[in-house]
């Protein structure tokens, strides 16, 4: 090895992350561009995405927010993968589905990525995309095999579980503390049930879900 080379620092990876969840997409971008070997680029909208996927150097890593505007699901999905030129290209989302994850192993991405899972599972699954495997969480694994595991009708156990603790009067905060969850973590959670449920805040969840019988 050339002397120069040793004292070259390695080559940090460039990834394109594109979400709509504008409190996260900051959190998730902080912590890898000050503690991990990558740069990082932000979208807020496919149409910003797809914009510097076209203009900008090729990224080593494209990540999408599943329902971010402009995404439209796996239509989102297969044109990225068509503007990437082959390079990978993920997902990420609060929740998936059995058939979003069929659909999306089937469209050719690198993986999914759980926004409930923390920024530390985030590198993980970004370090395993960039050495060239799929990456899928273990809870996704085994939902796609039995897809009644981890769900109450539509909420799954952990949507339950802050919609217990919102019904005996907690708010996010508290909850953060009790169940030790990022405050991020918690607020998309609670907008998750409040739309599986149709519900227009949390306490109008917690009377939805106790006509249905869920509580």
């Amino acid at each position: 090895m050339d002397m120069m080379d040793r004292g070259q620092a390695p080559a940090k990876a460039r990834l394109l992350l594109a979400d709509d969840h504008e409190m996260l997409l900051e959190m998730f971008a902080l912590y890898l561009r000050k503690n991990h070997a990558f740069t990082v680029e932000t979208a807020r909208t496919f149409d910003e995405a797809a914009q510097k996927l076209q203009t900008e150097d090729p990224f080593d890593v494209t990540l999408l927010d599943w329902n971010m505007p402009g995404m439209h699901g796996v239509t989102g999905l297969k044109r990225a993968l068509q503007l990437t030129g082959g390079r990978p290209v993920g997902i990420i989302t609060g929740e998936a589905l059995p058939k979003v994850i069929d659909e999306t192993v089937a469209a050719g991405a690198a993986g999914i990525v759980l926004k409930s899972s923390g920024v530390r599972s985030l590198v993980n699954a970004l370090n395993l995309i960039l050495s060239g495997e799929r990456y899928l969480p273990f809870d996704l694994v085994m939902r796609r095999a039995d897809p009644n595991e981890e769900s109450n009708d539509t909420l799954t156990k952990r949507e339950m579980l802050i919609l217990t603790e919102i019904a005996k009067g907690k708010r996010n905060k508290e909850i953060c503390s009790d169940l030790q969850l990022a405050l991020p973590t918690v607020k998309m959670y609670v907008s998750s049930l409040c739309r599986k449920l149709g519900a227009k805040n949390r306490l109008h969840a917690t009377v939805i879900a106790r006509d249905l019988g869920l509580m």
